[in-house]
């Protein structure tokens, strides 16, 4: 299989939420930063969508460590981050869960970083290809009611905007994070820290902005070794240590290890370029991401004599246990991705049309795992272990598009085309090993792998046929081909899957009312499909603990949406409220089962249909009853439940997985004085379920998906006008909660800036 590294990525620009109001000072701090002379802004045809927008001002009321926390009290929506540098953080928005990763699209001034590779934990955004202090705005389009995106934008767009400077600057900043951790055998402060360092400058026509950001953790253990209590047989070796529990199901266990920390540093060096001539602008990015991940388990059971018990049968508390010693191997992982994006965006001589396009390349370097098949300190311990590597991994996509205020000549009317290709490829290797610790790979275990293919055409035409009134009509056609897949097990035959090329057209339409005065209405529905990616196709794989199983002939999901808005302008805001509905069939869902001997099996299983209705309400405003208080508070009613489901009938009627009824979020920032802000914020979820069946209704154990309230705090302090320093809690309560892995308990942060 040949990794052709051609490609190109589509760049979106932001547009501003209708009614949303900026202060004076934010307006002031923003024009600073925007580029001038950029060339012509192609409008972007969100307005089809709802949408909400967070700039970098408004967002220093909130602990930001990582980029994606600009968005954690967003409307409707949850990152699964479960701790500071999380390579996890995956994102659920309306009715597409945190575990249906390929619903969600990402992008930082137009490049992807959305991980359409793989999909549950290991499908998470590429968080961390962009810097919180590059980062000028984030745009969340609910929904995929524009022709500009595919059926991956079922749950909606994150649109990030970065900086640009166009004068002299250097910036500097570091953080110092703690968490205090208790639960079961754990009692511990685990720390962290993060710098960064930039220089920007404009040569001319040249910008340039070039930034190194490093940071390092050590979260609190994310998973539980343990297996099902059972009756003493006789014979079991007397231990301590251990805590008698329950699964998320109600089963009886015994939990005796734990994952231990895992100790992350990520390196992130990025080059920026922005070139003007005339009313044309290019763009340049090239980032540079190393990752390193280091993971202990912890050994809770000791024997009569004082010793750690590594395996076999163990009695505790009048109960017996199988003791795994697999659960205590320790792993490494290093990582080293590059993104690279050019931009290209202008009028198209002295017409009104305006034309842009980008070209992005993602390319995994290096991605190595190294597990050992016992813990170091065991005394079987002999350095034999497994290597798992991603080989000829990474994706290419290529976007253009035109775009005009005035089609036909008519000021009344706008159009916009557009032309779509990606490629993604992606092969995992898995070895044993004799030495795992220099990497040796003794034998082939497994490989498995192949590649997608996508060519995608789509337009878009509005027009304000009335005074109060517009319409937009859209259409995407896609062209989608998997091949080259494949899977070898040791001992066994390859098995190559045979090539395939699926069809969609996804018709949009959108009625919008504005009449005279504070509000305004809108109804958009849009058809979408979201075709099958890398992983659900082809990965299977057979691991110590887990086991994953791919299905080739998965047919694309095919969702109807709906969204009917009432917006009402407010002194410095508005008020929102959405009225969403949405079924799609065939839906494309990873089952998980934990075993007793607590491994898992996960599966590509096709529901026929699931029918999602929700209700949104927002409240933005800035400068509330003209004091000095800004507020941003949402709530979500979701209810998603399984309403065909052929191959097993007993399913319908249940509630989809991690799909909590209820969400909320509330900031509310207070500007003291010039030098002083503070803010207190708050997240709510109500409690879901993990399993499609339902039936882990256990709370406040490992792998249950737990409710929670969480309360933040911030300060931030500016003793001048080029510094700042910030403290903040999160968590304040310390409130404990499981999403399958433990969420972080209380959490402090401090932070300091200079610009110089």
């Amino acid at each position: 299989m040949t990794y052709k590294k051609t490609s190109l990525a589509l760049a979106l620009s932001f547009a501003l939420s209708p009614g949303f109001a900026v202060s004076a000072e934010e307006v002031s701090r923003l024009d600073e930063l925007v580029v001038e002379g950029e060339g012509a802004q192609a409008p972007t045809t969100h307005y089809t969508s709802p949408t909400t927008r967070i700039t970098d001002i408004e967002a220093e009321s909130i602990s930001v460590t990582t980029v994606e926390d600009f968005i954690k009290y967003e409307p409707g929506m949850v990152v699964r981050r479960r701790y500071i540098g999380d390579s996890n953080g995956v994102v659920g928005m309306r009715g597409s869960n945190m575990f249906q990763t390929t619903r969600t699209m990402v992008y930082a001034d137009g490049l992807p970083l959305h991980y359409l590779l793989q999909t549950r934990f290991s499908g998470a955004p590429r968080w961390s290809l962009v810097a919180p202090d590059e980062t000028r705005a984030v745009e969340v389009v609910y929904g995929p009611f524009s022709a500009e995106y595919s059926g991956n934008a079922m749950g909606g767009v994150i649109n990030i905007e970065t900086k640009l400077p166009q004068e002299r600057e250097f910036h500097a900043e570091a953080s110092y994070f703690a968490q205090d951790y208790d639960h079961l055998g754990t009692d511990e402060t685990f720390e962290g820290n993060r710098q960064f360092f930039s220089y920007g400058d404009k040569y001319g026509d040249l910008s340039l902005y070039l930034f190194h950001s490093r940071l390092e953790n050590e979260s609190q253990p994310q998973s539980i070794r343990y297996n099902t209590s059972k009756t003493l047989a006789g014979g079991e070796t007397a231990v301590t240590g251990a805590y008698t529990g329950q699964t998320s199901t109600g089963g009886d266990i015994i939990n005796y290890a734990d994952s231990g920390s895992e100790d992350v540093v990520t390196n992130l060096t990025k080059l920026k370029l922005g070139y003007e001539f005339g009313d044309w602008l290019a763009r340049f990015t090239l980032a540079y991401e190393e990752r390193d991940r280091d993971t202990d388990p912890s050994n809770y059971l000791v024997d009569a004599a004082g010793n750690p018990f590594w395996s076999g049968e163990a009695a505790f508390n009048g109960r017996a246990v199988t003791v795994r010693r697999s659960h205590f191997s320790v792993s490494e992982q290093d990582r080293d991705t590059v993104l690279v994006g050019l931009g290209l965006e202008g009028p198209i001589g002295t017409s009104s049309w305006t034309m842009k396009g980008n070209f992005s390349y993602f390319d995994v370097m290096e991605d190595e795992r190294r597990q050992s098949d016992e813990n170091p300190a065991d005394p079987t311990y002999d350095r034999s272990g497994r290597i798992t590597e991603y080989d000829d991994t990474g994706w290419e996509t290529l976007d253009l598009k035109a775009h005009t205020e005035r089609f036909l000549g008519r000021s009344d009317m706008n159009f916009v085309a557009g032309y779509h290709y990606d490629h993604y490829s992606l092969e995992i290797h898995s070895y044993n090993s004799s030495d795992y610790t220099t990497g040796e790979k003794t034998s082939r275990r497994q490989s498995t792998g192949g590649e997608t293919f996508t060519h995608a055409i789509f337009g878009q035409w509005g027009w304000n046929f009335a005074p109060a009134w517009d319409v937009a009509l859209g259409a995407r056609y896609e062209r989608w081909k998997m091949e080259d897949g494949f899977y070898y097990k040791w001992g066994g035959d390859m098995e190559n899957y045979k090539d395939r090329t699926e069809r969609g057209f996804s018709p949009k339409f959108s009625l919008g009312l504005t009449p005279q005065g504070l509000w305004k209405y809108r109804y958009s529905v849009a058809k979408a499909y979201r075709f099958p990616i890398v992983e659900e196709l082809y990965k299977n794989e057979e691991a110590t603990n887990s086991t994953s199983i791919a299905d080739a002939d998965l047919e694309p999901e095919i969702g109807i949406h709906h969204n009917l808005m009432a917006e009402r302008k407010i002194p410095g805001g508005f008020l929102r409220v959405n009225l969403y509905h949405e079924v799609i069939d065939d839906v494309i869902f990873s089952q998980r089962i934990t075993l007793p001997d607590s491994t898992t099996v996960s599966s590509f299983l096709p529901i026929d249909e699931v029918t999602t209705t929700g209700l949104e309400f927002m409240l933005q405003q800035s400068r509330v009853f003209n004091t000095n208080l800004d507020v941003r508070f949402n709530v979500a009613y979701t209810d998603s439940e399984v309403t065909q489901h052929d191959a097993d009938p007993s399913m319908e009627g249940n509630n989809m997985p991690r799909m909590p009824d209820w969400r909320s979020n509330l900031l509310l920032s207070y500007h003291i004085n010039a030098m002083w802000d503070s803010s207190v914020g708050v997240r709510y979820a109500s409690n879901s379920y993990g399993r499609l069946d339902n039936t882990d209704d256990e709370e406040q154990v490992f792998g249950a998906q737990d409710s929670y309230t969480f309360v933040d705090l911030k300060v931030n302090f500016r003793p001048t006008k080029e510094s700042r320093i910030g403290f903040g809690v999160d968590n304040v309560t310390d409130e404990k909660a499981f999403v399958y892995h433990p969420w972080a308990q209380r959490s402090f942060y401090m932070e300091g800036s200079i610009d110089f």
